[in-house]
């Protein structure tokens, strides 16, 4: 289990160092392109590169979102069920998941290669094969930062721990903690 804990740490800060490259190069493209724009010289490839900047940073990001088991979900309803019917609901939430993203990593995969000859508008030396990758390979990620991060999610809903108040009382201890910090 140790193994497994220190692989999704390894990967969790991998994808928020990636996210946050991401958000940042997506940042100077946008501002470089205002900038360029403001001094009457557009940047030619700036639409194309942005949404692709984009579509990654919302890819990369659902991955890392994956692996801190924080997409939405209805906890509560889930916590307040029986443990049989919380454990069934579990697995068949994991099946879909997990099946939904075998399928977009096949499929992504596939269209790499119909996408093989095409290049960017903009930037004809860039394949859409770069670009597109994104997709299976968060597919991908995707499916490893579920498994990896299940065993923890399993231990909360077989114990009846609901994320969001787990969340929420972790806010509350923090803010308590810095208001106490302040007052000395």
């Amino acid at each position: 289990m140790v193994l497994i804990d220190r692989i999704r740490l390894c990967l969790e800060k991998l994808l928020e160092v990636f996210t946050v490259f991401l958000l940042i190069a997506l940042t100077t493209i946008v501002l470089a392109a205002v900038g360029f724009r403001l001094l009457g010289a557009s940047l030619h490839w700036y639409d194309e590169v942005a949404s692709i900047g984009l579509g990654w940073l919302t890819f990369y990001g659902a991955n890392l979102a994956a692996i801190k088991r924080a997409h939405m979900g209805f906890p509560g309803l889930v916590g307040s069920a029986p443990v049989a019917l919380r454990a069934s609901l579990f697995v068949i939430s994991e099946i879909i998941v997990i099946g939904f993203f075998v399928v977009i990593a096949y499929y992504g995969y596939l269209v790499l290669d119909i996408l093989a000859w095409d290049r960017l508008v903009s930037l004809p030396s860039i394949s859409l094969t770069v670009t597109q990758s994104a997709i299976p390979i968060s597919a991908v990620l995707f499916i490893l930062c579920e498994l990896l991060s299940m065993p923890g999610a399993w231990a909360k809903m077989r114990h009846g721990i609901d994320s969001e108040h787990e969340a929420i009382e972790e806010a509350i201890r923090m803010a308590e903690q810095d208001l106490q910090e302040s007052r000395s």
